[in-house]
């Protein structure tokens, strides 16, 4: 699955919440210090919830640390700032989803970085500023994860994927 990565996260909701996505789709998660949050925040524990053992997440130093971890990963750096969309991209199982932190999103530096593949925009209404930070993972995950066959899934197919809450339901 997808590689995610958050470039210096400061809402440890927002994280937690990409926990929680890691683990209900196999996607991993790579967080880039300095972090804007202590791991053991109660707010990412919140929104984690239980997810935190079923999720793979690793902690970079720095953004080289981290793509050294994907050597031979394509990265697409996930920006309001480019006419190329997300879904015009055929995700491959390696890939690299790049997301900055809120509320300024990369630095041009690191959407210049050699390794990017590409910058990619998630489309919205215009005038408005961006998706909340772990609802842009979420989109881009979930077409990532879609194009590739919804891989590792519980069995369901396209046609039958219900939108699920909390409860279960």
């Amino acid at each position: 699955m997808v590689h995610v990565f958050f470039h210096e996260p400061r809402i440890a909701g927002n994280t937690g919440n990409a926990i929680r996505l890691s683990a209900v789709t196999g996607c991993r998660l790579h967080l880039i210090e300095p972090l804007g949050f202590d791991l053991e925040d109660s707010k990412l524990r919140r929104a984690g919830l239980d997810y935190h053992d079923l999720a793979m997440t690793t902690v970079h130093p720095d953004l080289e640390d981290a793509l050294a971890a994907v050597p031979e990963s394509r990265v697409f750096a996930f920006t309001a700032h480019t006419p190329h969309s997300f879904a015009d991209v055929a995700y491959r199982d390696d890939d690299v989803l790049l997301f900055g932190c809120e509320p300024d999103g990369l630095p041009e530096e690191v959407m210049a970085h050699p390794r990017v593949t590409r910058r990619v925009h998630i489309p919205m209404l215009p005038a408005r500023r961006s998706l909340n930070l772990a609802n842009a993972a979420s989109v881009a995950v979930y077409e990532a994860w879609r194009q590739l066959g919804y891989a590792g899934s519980s069995g369901r197919s396209a046609g039958q994927v219900s939108a699920a809450t909390d409860d279960g339901a």
